[in-house]
Formats: structure tokens, sequence, C-alpha cells
């Protein structure tokens, strides 16, 4: 199992960072990366590397695990959870892309403060407003228990804990900030990560 997380790991990257920088490079002349908000040791830095850290754990908890540096746990290490996680993993791949592709040439990673983008309110938008961020959750959960071992699994919440603070402490107040009462319009009738949840 270590090794097709890894080639689930390898193909998520491929798609949902390598490709999807290309095409926006392709289409706008920027890859869309923005970097890490905020000053060195404050929440928002915090965030952007909690998210680094927790991508190198889903990356090297399958390889530790390999190499017989972690064991997964036993609980977990049924073959029935393994295969949910290989389906759940590409399932998020699946989303991800579907959710990159639908936010068209407003596709960031980060945020660049001085930067104004249109908000995308349509297609699966319309249905959550952080559609990548779940499907990043749903790959991060399935990953995790494809190799179910202590790393990921804190590496699993490590993504889940920095996606929040990524997403309420520096692009809400962003987006607030750009777009004013079209915003908070939308944040009152979209959920922030599942349908109707987290409404503001």
């Amino acid at each position: 199992m270590p090794v097709v997380a890894l080639a689930l790991f390898t193909v998520f990257a491929l798609l949902g960072f390598g490709w999807r920088s290309w095409l926006q490079y392709r289409r706008t002349g920027s890859t869309g990366f923005r970097g890490v908000s905020g000053r060195v040791g404050s929440i928002e830095w915090f965030a952007g590397v909690g998210f680094i850290v927790a991508m190198a754990a889903a990356f090297f908890a399958p390889i530790l695990q390999m190499t017989g540096v972690v064991a997964p746990l036993g609980f977990l290490h049924a073959p029935w959870v393994q295969f949910t996680g290989i389906a759940l993993a590409v399932a998020g791949i699946a989303a991800t892309v579907y959710a990159q592709v639908d936010m068209g040439d407003s596709w960031r990673i980060g945020v660049d403060p001085g930067e104004t983008t249109t908000l995308v309110r349509k297609g699966v938008f319309g249905v959550v407003r952080n559609p990548i961020f779940t499907a990043m959750i749903v790959f991060g959960l399935g990953i995790a228990l494809v190799t179910p071992n202590i790393v990921a699994l804190i590496g699993f919440a490590l993504l889940v804990l920095t996606i929040e603070v990524q997403v309420r402490v520096v692009e809400e107040p962003y987006l607030a900030t750009k777009h004013g009462d079209v915003y908070r319009a939308y944040t009152a009738s979209v959920g922030r990560f599942v349908p109707r949840v987290g409404l503001r």
C-alpha cells in the first residue's frame, strides 16, 4: 500500500499543482503561485508553512512505513480501510482538478493583497465557497487511510487545521476587503466547505 499512496500523491501533485500552474501560465502569463502570506511567525505564515509541512507528511508517511520506521496503526490496518482510502484519494484528486478548472483565471495559491481577481460564484463555487480545499481535505483523508500511520494522521490533522486558518484568517478577510457587500452576500448564502454549513 505505501507504493499506492506514493503513486496517488504523485498524481495529485502533478495535476493539482504542476498541470494547473502550467495551464494558468499559458492562459495568463502567471503560474498563480503567490507564496506564503504574513511575516515569519504570524498566524498567516503558520497557515502557509503548515500546509507545506502537511503535504510533506503525506509524502513521507508511506516512505517511512515502507522502510519500517513507522508501522500502520492496528485498528486502521485493514483492507477495507485502505480501499476506502484509495477511493477517497481518487475522488479528492478528481474534485480538486474539477474545482480548479471551474475557478478559471482567478485560480491562485496564496494571496497577493495588492491583487484583485474576479469573485467566482458559479459552478461548484455556487455550492461551497472553498471547493478546492474541500477536495484537498478528502484527498488528505484518503491518502492517510492508505498508509494509516502516526505521521500520516498528524499530517492530515495539520492539513485540516492550516486550511481552516488559511481560509478564515487570510482568504476571507482579503476577499471581504476586495469585494465588500458582494462577498458578504455570497458568504451568507453559500457554505464554507460543506453546502449550507459555515454561513456568515
